[in-house]
């Protein structure tokens, strides 16, 4: 396992450590509510140093990517950020990721941990414009701040204007003393949240300037992370999306640009036409019990017609939740099915994304 440039600060602490997708990484710290909360109502800080960096740079790097990745990037600009996806020849999702422009030429993928090597080797493979490739994940740390008062604990330890930044917008700055810090704001959670990029050998120096502050910031681990998330719809790559999930059945249409041509585009485009078979849903569970990954859903009639890809209990509603992929006839707002739980069916329906 790797081990992060703070995993002696995380265990100092308490924290509670797993393999996470071959990353040595902090799964809770005082437990998955109180971080939860701490989210939802203050602020909190994740270290997510396992996600990769890839930068990509040339003079056909916005045509390489435009060829690689399901948005258009020319929307993008330099200081602005896109979330996209990679598809794959048959349609279906190699990776989901945040595209940051960096300068004409040069542009930062960040991409889930587990998909690395696999995104580094795609796009090599279909590097056709020569442009130059480098994966950057060792070298970079990336914290998390998460939360109602993330701005307000920014504004405290930054002379930047961190109030200018816009959702999906980044500066080059400083926190403290340590410059050439990527600030973005984007974020897993729901809430205002910034992201900070810093070259690993001032991460442990940007933790501490970060608790320096009389905010009640707490650490928050990969649990809470994971309820946040849920709760807010968002997709989980290796859950709700992989590679033979197709990006129209899991509500990504908004970031797939048919206006240009792109790997997978004909069999994307047409399920985007003849509408998908099934559909990525919320759910509520009305009977006790919690859904999780790969539980079956049951019609009335006892017939399966899909499963669960994420469930969990939210903190926040104090309900049952979770998401999952079905018939699309059985997809409708407010829609009875259950859920299959060792073998006892328990009732649940249908309901709109975000569940709070």
């Amino acid at each position: 396992m790797k081990r992060l440039e703070l995993n002696n600060v995380h265990e100092s602490l308490g924290a509670k450590m797993i393999d996470f997708g071959g990353f040595y990484m902090p799964v809770q710290y005082e437990g998955i509510k109180i971080e939860h909360n701490s989210v939802r109502n203050n602020v909190g800080i994740f270290d997510v140093s396992h996600m990769g960096e890839i930068i990509i740079e040339g003079e056909k790097s916005l045509d390489l990517l435009q060829y690689l990745t399901s948005n258009n990037i020319l929307k993008l600009q330099p200081g602005k950020v896109q979330y996209s996806y990679l598809p794959n020849n048959k349609g279906g999702i190699i990776d989901d990721l945040l595209v940051y422009m960096l300068s004409d030429n040069k542009y930062l993928l960040v991409v889930n941990a587990s998909n690395i090597k696999k995104d580094f080797d795609w796009i090599n493979d279909n590097n056709n414009f020569n442009c130059n490739v480098i994966d950057k994940s060792d070298e970079y740390s990336l914290l998390a701040i998460q939360g109602p008062n993330s701005l307000n604990l920014l504004k405290e330890v930054s002379n930047e204007d961190i109030s200018s930044i816009k959702y999906y917008n980044f500066i080059i700055g400083s926190i403290g003393n340590i410059n050439n810090i990527i600030i973005s704001r984007t974020g897993y959670t729901g809430e205002i949240g910034f992201e900070l990029y810093v070259k690993n050998h001032d991460a442990e120096k940007l933790w501490d300037i970060l608790f320096s502050t009389n905010f009640d910031l707490k650490p928050i681990g990969l649990a809470a992370r994971d309820t946040l998330r849920l709760e807010k719809g968002f997709c989980l790559y290796g859950n709700d999306i992989n590679d033979t999930t197709s990006p129209i059945e899991a509500g990504l249409s908004w970031i797939t640009s048919f206006s240009k041509d792109f790997i997978g585009k004909d069999i994307i485009e047409k399920i985007f036409n003849e509408g998908a078979n099934k559909k990525l849903v919320g759910i509520e569970l009305i009977d006790k019990g919690i859904a999780r990954k790969d539980y079956k859903i049951i019609s009335d009639k006892g017939n399966c017609i899909g499963y669960i890809t994420s469930g969990t209990m939210s903190p926040t509603i104090n309900k049952a939740i979770a998401m999952g992929y079905i018939n699309q006839e059985f997809s409708k707002i407010d829609t009875k099915v259950s859920i299959l739980i060792r073998n006892k069916k328990i009732t649940a329906k249908i309901v709109n994304l975000p569940f709070c």
